[in-house]
């Protein structure tokens, strides 16, 4: 599976820099006086300012006519009216942000577009980019924001009957904040009616006049479904002729927190967005923090981090591998993954003192240095997870029914992928060689010797999985250079915007007894700006797109999930097949559903 030098598709030889200046000076050529400002960011690519009138054609112009842009990697908005530090951006009460990324040249753009509270509406970029139509439904749902001529602008994430929009900063934080609620009979039916799947709402139609449509409920509770997850499947007979996929069962407002924890105090909730990753979802969000307010740490804590995310992998990776053999029929991986799992636990308790959500990295650093024999427990485990990975292989994944059942299932192409935003192993399943460790190195990962497993040019569902197979092993490569190589130095940053000062100097100096009770009562002040860090979580790349606006609370964090477009995708894929088809791609996908809800 590995084949890291079928590379054609990315191309190493060109500036990044000068090829962003190209852009926007295209775009400047173009749209003239259509582009109202460039902002100035901790970004680390280009963020343009346009007027709402030219959004339709800008797209058309960096997506299909110059081709600049692979995918949409993101689209999201910002509710801009209680900013104090906004002198630097066009004035408005809410932006629409898209961000597109190029595969082929390793790049991205930001496309922003200011709204007014009393013009709320923008036009749908769905013609021209397949997956905004749900980034654009959250938009709404969250915002209301309107997107004139959108096939189905509804509630994605909240339920249907909810008042208001939960992201505008007008809208409570804290439940204390609303009156008490209570559940009565009538406020239960009518909930219960508003789940009632209406199949002409979602351009749905009977096959002949005199025919009924055959509607399957797969969900939300389904073990097979992968968490609280609905799909209405329209069948004749066991094919699948449309689904829809229906979301929102977990969603725990974990964008909506963030404004009002203090930067340090909102590290527990990034492990629990996807809660089988743990320490890696830390990472984009500590990173683009220290980006934010220009904390150096030591060689020592990026090696930590990325050996605890390799961890997290490895055991992100067993639980996948195991669910899909048991999805397709087999139970016993279940059961000598989970008893390989405990062990990868084991190490990380050992070195963390926690297991699932440890929440260790801290600003500037991890929250304590490696314990006395943290290497012998790491080397146990190095010695006892490949022999069990090759059981896995040997005995299951080359299992002749297994094989048969997932091999040319729910393929889709390099282009499919691009087009529904897919990242992680699904996009690399097509021969597409893109791993944000290589390409866009982050905590040191260009100090570390792996490879990037790819596929043969079609992500099917055994390709997928197996891809995944040859991804631990490259985590164990990493493992064991972690062990031999561990730097010495320093566990924190002692940057003032980290740690307090030392406490013995409090009873000598009034401005430093100052200084540290603020840090610790109020917590830290990061400076005013806007940072991204995407990485490449267990299941796609994760991301972290923050706003400061001078205090101790996000004023903005958008959580970029790779969970929610895969899911986006499955129409498109499994039309056509067999609902024991459609149990297999889903075993595939890799997901868990507070990815995707956030």
């Amino acid at each position: 599976m590995i084949n890291s030098n079928k590379n054609n598709f990315f191309l190493n030889t060109y500036n990044k820099e000068n090829y962003e200046k190209l852009i926007v000076k295209e775009l400047y050529n173009c749209f003239g006086s259509k582009i109202l400002f460039i902002q100035s960011t901790s970004i680390g690519f280009p963020v343009v300012w346009i007027h709402k009138d030219i959004l339709l054609k800008v797209v058309n112009f960096l997506i299909k006519k110059k081709k600049f842009y692979d995918m949409l990697f993101d689209l999201s908005a910002i509710d801009e009216r209680v900013r104090v530090n906004k002198d630097n951006i066009p004035k408005s009460d809410f932006s629409i942000f898209y961000q597109f990324l190029s595969i082929s040249k390793n790049s991205d753009i930001i496309i922003k577009v200011p709204l007014f509270k009393n013009k709320l509406k923008i036009h749908t970029i769905t013609k021209i980019c397949l997956n905004a139509n749900w980034y654009e439904r959250e938009v709404w749902d969250m915002f209301g924001v309107s997107f004139i001529g959108h096939p189905n602008l509804t509630r994605i994430i909240m339920p249907k009957n909810w008042i208001g929009h939960p992201l505008r900063k007008d809208y409570p934080a804290r439940a204390t904040e609303f009156s008490p609620y209570s559940l009565t009979k009538e406020i239960e039916e009518l909930e219960m009616s508003a789940l009632k799947f209406n199949p002409k709402e979602w351009g749905m139609k009977r096959s002949k006049n005199n025919t009924d449509y055959m509607f399957l409920n797969l969900g939300p509770n389904h073990p097979s479904a992968h968490g609280a997850f609905r799909l209405v499947l329209q069948l004749k007979g066991e094919k699948i002729i449309n689904c829809v996929p229906d979301i929102g069962y977990h969603h725990r407002g974990a964008e909506k927190m963030s404004e009002r924890q203090s930067w340090h105090s909102y590290i527990p909730y990034t492990d629990r967005i996807e809660y089988l990753g743990g320490c890696i979802n830390e990472m984009p969000y500590i990173l683009s923090i220290e980006k934010l307010a220009g904390i150096k740490v030591s060689t020592r804590v990026e090696f930590i981090r990325i050996m605890i995310s390799e961890l997290f992998r490895i055991n992100s990776h067993l639980l996948y591998i195991s669910t899909f053999i048991q999805d397709v029929g087999a139970m016993s991986s279940v059961f000598l993954a989970f008893t390989d799992r405990q062990k990868v636990y084991d190490v990380i308790e050992f070195i963390t003192g926690f297991r699932m959500h440890p929440a260790w990295f801290r600003i500037g650093g991890v929250a304590h240095d490696l314990p006395q024999g943290w290497d012998r427990s790491l080397r146990k485990l190095l010695k006892w997870i490949p022999k069990r990975l090759n059981l896995y292989v040997r005995v299951a994944l080359k299992n002749s029914i297994l094989i048969s059942r997932s091999q040319g299932i729910a393929s889709y192409s390099c282009k499919e992928a691009l087009d529904w935003g897919v990242t992680g192993s699904g996009l690399r399943a097509t021969g597409i060689n893109f791993d944000v460790r290589k390409n866009r190195p982050y905590s040191g990962y260009q100090n570390f010797d792996f490879e990037v497993p790819l596929g043969n040019g079609v992500s099917d569902c055994y390709n997928r999985v197996m891809l995944k197979v040859e991804e631990i092993y490259q985590s164990l490569k990493i493992l064991e250079q972690c062990l031999k190589h561990m730097p010495e130095g320093e566990y924190k940053s002692y940057h003032p915007l980290t740690t307090p000062p030392n406490k013995k100097y409090t009873l000598q100096n009034i401005e430093t007894l100052i200084t540290h009770f603020l840090q610790v009562s109020w917590g830290t002040i990061i400076p005013v700006g806007e940072s991204f860090q995407m990485i490449e979580a267990t299941k796609g790349i994760n991301s972290y797109y923050i706003i400061s606006d001078g205090s101790a609370m996000s004023y903005r964090t958008r959580i970029r999930t790779p969970s929610f477009p895969h899911l986006q995708q499955i129409p498109s894929v499994i039309k056509g097949h067999v609902i024991s088809d459609l149990i297999t791609y889903l075993g595939s996908i890799d997901f868990v559903m507070s990815d995707v809800d956030r």
